[in-house]
């Protein structure tokens, strides 16, 4: 309805007139331009078999990745216990940093030609690692579980570390041993230090035994 005069506006039609060039299109479909497991050769440098080969490894490490990711995200909602608050916020920031090397892998696997990995559903049918269950466990199982995560992850990383060394692959090598690497061992050592077990009050108040002293035979003493 007109705000002036009551009757009704037929000039709907006039509204879109013109503004062809700014409508969405929308619905849209067409063949894959590139499929998954095939190259696009781009110029660094590099041999196509040697970029097929780190591609192939960083998928696996990329899915791998992922998995280790989404579980911090997970263990981040469902602990529980007196540790609640400090392992919260720890499973939270490794979460963030396994999210950061995400980016830098699947990153890497594009510029060397290749497809990453990125939908829920191929990442777990590549991951190596064990699935959780749906869930809540307590928070050792929780750690255990990361812990046996990272060491599947540092152990293919530095087998295909030392395979792209091999192959002339810096880049690869340099993003395995200086982000996957280091980053897995650091939140490795930050997680198993939460699995000793030390007294939370009182300290062990039992003296430690001290080693007997063994007096030496005077030279001087008689025979």
């Amino acid at each position: 309805m007109s705000p002036k005069n009551g009757k009704r506006n037929d000039k709907s039609g006039d509204l879109e007139a013109g503004a062809d060039r700014s409508k969405p299109i929308l619905h849209q479909h067409s063949r894959e331009i590139q499929p998954y497991g095939k190259l696009a050769k781009l110029p660094i440098a590099l041999d196509e078999k040697v970029c097929a080969s780190s591609v192939e490894n960083l998928n696996q490490i990329l899915a791998d990745t992922i998995t280790l990711r989404d579980m911090y995200k997970k263990h981040h909602w469902q602990v529980a216990g007196h540790t609640f608050y400090q392992l919260h916020l720890l499973f939270d920031k490794h979460h963030g940093e396994q999210d950061e090397l995400v980016d830098t892998i699947a990153e890497r696997i594009q510029l060397l030609g290749g497809i990453s990995l990125a939908m829920a559903a191929d990442v777990a049918e590549t991951t190596i690692i064990p699935r959780p269950p749906r869930g809540r466990e307590e928070a050792p199982v929780q750690i255990s579980r990361l812990l046996e995560a990272h060491e599947i992850i540092l152990k293919e990383a530095r087998t295909m570390a030392g395979q792209s060394d091999e192959d002339g692959d810096d880049g690869t090598n340099d993003l395995l041993v200086s982000d996957v690497i280091r980053t897995n061992e650091l939140q490795v050592w930050f997680l198993a230090e939460h699995l000793v077990e030390v007294p939370l009050v009182r300290a062990d108040q039992e003296p430690a035994e001290q080693p007997r002293k063994v007096q030496a035979k005077s030279a001087t003493s008689s025979l």
